[in-house]
């Protein structure tokens, strides 16, 4: 689903509050409990919230993450901002890594007009949208294959990345914590990530501002391991000033 601003908006207050009521929302938003009560069904029919009597929370939790077509369907505005500011700063002629995560899939929608990249991906979307480019490179990773997402992980896919060194590696998290922490749900992706991080002159990260204090299992890295920090929205302060110490550029593709 399209999220109108307040939709959105409701989220980000669910996830930084957690579990909260149908009335402190609809009194936070100056909005009639009506109004909330229809907001909160259709985000809960989307699987985006989940509603229990009385209030609403986020489903799932640090150990599972949400399902892959209503990850599309979140922030799209947002990650198609941060798709085309990344595309943008991609120059041709380029080798890159493009790992699991449907930013950098959109990422993959923005490359059309590039011409000589040579991309090694370990995401079956975007080696099939990318493999109709008559003038890219596509690599595919072996491993497992993830039902959920198409994604490509476990030893195999680690042992095939460290071949090579590329100019850019293009990542995706789920969440950045309070300290900088990176984290994400399943560790064999994580150590991909990492393998990428490894192996590539300079990371991107792709994090929509959704993604900020978003709790997560298993940590991936820190940011002072990425170079370039894309992002929809200005982070919160906090966030700001570890980028500063951390020497990350932050871009922050707001609307125009």
């Amino acid at each position: 689903m399209d999220l109108n601003p307040r939709q959105s908006t409701l989220i980000d207050a669910v996830r930084s509050q957690g579990p909260v009521t149908i009335e402190a929302l609809a009194e936070r938003f100056g909005v009639t409990l009506q109004t909330v009560r229809r907001d909160v069904q259709r985000l809960a029919e989307a699987g985006l919230l989940t509603r229990f009597h009385g209030g609403v929370r986020l489903p799932g939790s640090t150990t599972e993450n949400i399902a892959y077509r209503q990850r599309q369907a979140m922030q799209s505005a947002g990650k198609l901002r941060i798709a085309k500011a990344m595309a943008q700063r991609i120059p041709n002629g380029c080798s890159l890594i493009m790992n699991i995560g449907t930013t950098i899939e959109a990422v993959a929608h923005e490359l059309h007009n590039h011409r000589g990249l040579r991309i090694i991906t370990n995401n079956l979307h975007i080696a099939a949208l990318m493999s109709t480019h008559r003038d890219c490179e596509v690599i595919v990773a072996g491993g497992l294959v993830r039902g959920s997402d198409q994604g490509i992980v476990g030893e195999a896919t680690v042992d095939f990345i460290r071949q090579f060194k590329v100019d850019i590696g293009l990542i995706g998290i789920s969440g950045i914590e309070a300290d900088g922490t990176l984290r994400d749900y399943d560790y064999r992706e994580v150590k991909v990530a990492r393998t990428i991080i490894e192996h590539a002159r300079e990371v991107w990260l792709a994090a929509d501002h959704s993604k900020f204090n978003r709790p997560a299992m298993v940590e991936l890295g820190h940011l002072r391991d990425i170079d370039v920090l894309f992002t929809d929205e200005a982070p919160p302060a906090s966030f700001t000033d570890l980028m500063t110490q951390a020497h990350v550029e932050c871009v922050t593709a707001a609307l125009q």
